[in-house]
């Protein structure tokens, strides 16, 4: 499913880690961008997340199959206009499947592999994301990240704290990145993005859009 000609090889960051550069080929960026486009106006719209400190993230996000406010999951977004989240699709499953056994050279592992809330996060001019766990979940399954649109600087850190040791690492258009096992709970933010720096072939005039698939073990 590489999106290049020669794409680079996998990259192991830390245990349960892994860059796959270019996994996304261009037309799939595509699709992937217009269904977004059609998520983000309904039938709960994109939003700029209020922390409970009063806090505004700068990034925008919307959610499927279940719906993320600090900190926690609904199934309506009473945050924002009360409406039910739009559903998890089962073609979306089938991605983070392949996502996976491609991360982890384990197709059989990746098979059980039950992705149910997605987490779409659309990056703007300078918005950026603080270092912080992503430990709202009851499931320690992986998490999968695919990244779509300008190129990031992505802070991949320990479980212990924000701060060092971490590795910076820059994710372009089309790059997968999964975090699991003894990673799964590792600190990770996104510091910078540069902005013109996508082509027009992914579909995105601007901006970052970062699509990440979870388990919450929720029911």
């Amino acid at each position: 499913m590489s999106g290049e000609l020669f794409p680079l090889p996998p990259a192991v960051l830390s245990p349960g880690a892994v860059h796959v550069p270019g996994w996304l080929g261009e037309e799939r960026q595509r699709e992937l961008v217009e269904v977004c486009r059609g998520w983000a106006r309904e039938p709960v719209p994109i939003r700029h997340t209020v922390l409970p400190s009063g806090g505004v993230m700068s990034v925008q996000t919307v959610c499927l199959g279940w719906h993320w406010q600090p900190y926690w999951y609904t199934r309506t977004a009473d945050d924002v206009n009360g409406a039910p989240v739009a559903e998890f699709p089962g073609w979306l499953v089938e991605l983070g499947r392949a996502a996976l056994s491609e991360a982890y050279g384990d197709p059989a592992a990746a098979a059980s592999y039950t992705p149910d809330t997605a987490l779409i996060n659309f990056y703007e001019g300078a918005a950026k994301m603080g270092m912080h766990q992503d430990k709202d979940e009851r499931s320690g399954a992986p998490v999968v990240s695919l990244s779509i649109g300008d190129t990031c600087v992505f802070r991949f850190g320990n479980t212990e704290s924000r701060g060092r040791p971490y590795t910076d690492v820059e994710l372009s258009s089309g790059d997968l990145f999964v975090f699991g096992g003894a990673s799964r709970f590792a600190y990770h933010g996104v510091p910078k993005v540069y902005p013109g720096t996508a082509g027009p072939a992914t579909g995105m005039n601007s901006g970052r859009l970062n699509i990440t698939l979870r388990e919450t073990g929720l029911s």
